[in-house]
């Protein structure tokens, strides 16, 4: 059996956050590696990041970071980045030169991507929203400690500000194919699920929104014709239907991936 959990520096991470999480103002708490804890457990919780350190399966934490839709490739780059940013710091504590340890920006970015595969999945409370930002190590802390440890270890200061803003503007941008999809009952009906349309980029539901207009002999161009596609529906169908048009029926098979749009439709009330 290993002598530590995962690696040298989330066995460190774990029982550094354990044992200074009573302490919320002091040093160890604000440290860089349980900084690292502290904002896994608010993506995930404490018992995702904590019980698998109990019960030493590694395997048990790589699912948790994943429930959300993160690959194992995520996984595993945050076990190797977190260790390697130990291993740096390791040696610049018993160093007079210091070396510039790339792995204090590269973590974050990791912890901010994995963030935003459950920020653009699923709805967030704001206010876990705005804590997440203020655990960064950004000028804008609320914890002068964190402020300082970012001066001291950051070319950039603001670099991780920049690229956390950078990943909400994902969402600003996947918006503005709402106004393309029509509401989901009309897709219910057609026996077409979110997952299906989440494959589908915009021109791909706009052809799809096209072909289910024609079926029921609506002009796209008419004012009312989202009106006159519900009232169509509720009058002819109780349970959903196949197109009974060949070209639908081919986007439906295919199932082509290309983005997550039916998820920010869905939590669209999320904003900064």
């Amino acid at each position: 059996m290993k002598s530590f959990f995962i690696n040298e520096a989330f066995d460190k991470a774990i029982k550094d956050y354990n044992s200074s999480k009573n302490n919320p103002e002091g040093v160890l708490y604000n440290s860089f590696l349980v900084m690292v804890i502290r904002m896994l457990i608010l993506i995930y919780n404490e018992a995702d990041i904590i019980n698998p350190s109990i019960v030493n399966s590694e395997t048990t934490f790589d699912n948790n970071i994943m429930k959300y839709g993160a690959l194992k490739e995520d996984v595993d780059k945050l076990k190797r980045f977190v260790d390697g940013f130990y291993q740096i710091d390791k040696k610049n504590s018993n160093s007079i030169r210091r070396e510039n340890n790339i792995y204090f920006i590269e973590v974050q970015k990791i912890l901010i991507d994995l963030f935003n595969i459950k920020r653009l999945q699923y709805e967030m409370k704001d206010k876990d929203i705005k804590e997440f930002f203020d655990l960064l190590y950004t000028p804008a802390s609320s914890n002068p400690l964190r402020v300082s440890y970012n001066y001291l270890n950051a070319e950039n200061v603001y670099e991780i500000a920049e690229y956390y803003n950078e990943k909400v503007k994902m969402k600003k941008e996947i918006a503005k194919e709402e106004k393309d999809l029509l509401a989901f009952d009309v897709y219910k009906k057609f026996n077409i699920s979110i997952s299906e349309l989440s494959k589908m980029n915009n021109a791909e539901i706009g052809n799809l929104n096209k072909e289910i207009y024609n079926y029921f002999g609506i002009d796209t161009k008419q004012i009312n014709k989202e009106y006159e596609l519900k009232r169509k529906l509720d009058e002819l169908y109780k349970e959903p239907i196949t197109t009974g048009n060949g070209y639908v029926d081919i986007l439906l098979i295919m199932s082509i991936i290309v983005t997550v749009v039916m998820s920010v439709v869905i939590f669209a009330t999320i904003v900064f």
